[in-house]
């Protein structure tokens, strides 16, 4: 999901298969290297699918953001409603 605001957009979507800091730690500093990517803030939830939030200066690709989740060593997956 994306919206647009005034300082830019932000993305949020799952991660599944992060179980530790360590794991936000990856997954937060690949997406960080993203171009225009201004801020990653992850709710771990250990075991199951976590809730990531991308806010930068203009939108992000899925493919972007899949292949650096997936540089990291995790999948995007659907977040539970």
């Amino acid at each position: 999901m994306s919206t647009n605001e005034a300082s830019g957009t932000t993305s949020t979507f799952g991660v599944a298969g992060m179980t530790c800091a360590h794991c936000v730690g990856s997954v937060t500093g690949e997406l960080g290297r993203l171009e225009g990517v201004t801020s990653v803030d992850v709710e771990l939830v250990a075991g199951g699918v976590s809730r990531v939030t991308v806010q930068s200066t203009s939108a992000v690709g899925a493919d972007e953001i899949a292949s650096a989740v997936d540089e990291a060593g995790y999948e995007v997956a659907e977040l539970a409603s």
